[in-house]
């Protein structure tokens, strides 16, 4: 627990070069295109449209999830998912991608994660306002229950620090990591009900209670809880549980693999 205090406290110390450097990070990705941070935004967008074609037009015909329509029912799931799919990604490389740079300056290379997650919270705000307007459109209007995506939002950031203090520092140990992670990546991604409503499809009972267990679909089915007004984020203890449970696990033992081998990751990579 105390390396877990220890890398939390370098994050506050370090907050000012950790949003400097994820800024710069970003414009310096687009420089040269003619579109440049524009990018950043259409490509969700695009995803989305693709996505909704596909499952809506082609297999789903256009119907509705619980009186909402699919396509406002998918773009509220998919919003956190994008963010969360590109901050385990990118942060899974932050370390051995920039560790040489952090050799050169004085800041620990714990911030490095915390970098890439900041770094992909421009395209979430976007695609979050984008899924607010579209609920304008379908008769979805601000409440009460909007508030509990304050609690979704933090606990997202939790479970994206964790797994990207993990997962950067096994990346430098395992060079095989990352490949493999990518393969779970697109494996979660049908498995967290960003597409399919599994409560709603036939799915075995069982099976739909051990998908819920899933940290990535906890938080998905969150936003879209709260903004449909479903349920509360008290009505599910044992999920919360669980939850926080796998995020406290990821962070001690990334915190004790991240403290034990950080003095050899410039000679690892």
């Amino acid at each position: 627990m105390k390396e877990v205090v220890s890398i939390i406290k370098e994050q506050f110390q370090n907050w000012g070069i950790i949003w400097r450097i994820s800024n710069y990070e970003d414009q310096a990705s687009y420089q040269n295109h003619y579109l440049g941070l524009a990018w950043e935004y259409l490509y969700p967008l695009i995803q989305i449209a693709i996505y909704w074609i596909v499952f809506s037009g082609g297999f789903k015909k256009g119907s509705n999830l619980n009186g909402v329509s699919y396509l406002m029912w998918m773009v509220i799931g998919i919003t956190p998912w994008f963010f969360m799919n590109r901050a385990v990604l990118d942060g899974s490389k932050s370390i051995y991608q920039r560790v040489n740079m952090v050799s050169k300056m004085k800041f620990p290379v714990s911030v490095l994660p915390s970098i890439r997650i900041i770094g992909n919270l421009n395209a979430f705000w976007t695609m979050l306002i984008f899924s607010i307007a579209l609920g304008f459109f379908n008769n979805i209007y601000p409440s009460l229950a909007w508030l509990q995506w304050i609690y979704y939002f933090f606990a997202m950031l939790c479970l994206m620090f964790a797994l990207s203090i993990f997962n950067s520092t096994v990346s430098v140990l395992v060079r095989d990591w990352q490949i493999l992670l990518q393969s779970i990546m697109r494996m979660l991604f049908y498995l967290s009900g960003v597409l399919f409503n599994f409560q709603t499809t036939g799915f075995p009972a069982p099976f739909v209670r051990i998908l819920e267990l899933n940290p990535f679909w906890y938080i998905i089915s969150g936003f879209r809880e709260s903004m449909f007004q479903q349920s509360s984020m008290f009505s599910r203890p044992i999920l919360t549980l669980v939850f926080w449970g796998f995020v406290l696990f990821m962070l001690l033992v990334g915190s004790h693999l991240h403290y034990k081998f950080r003095s050899r990751f410039v000679d690892m990579i």
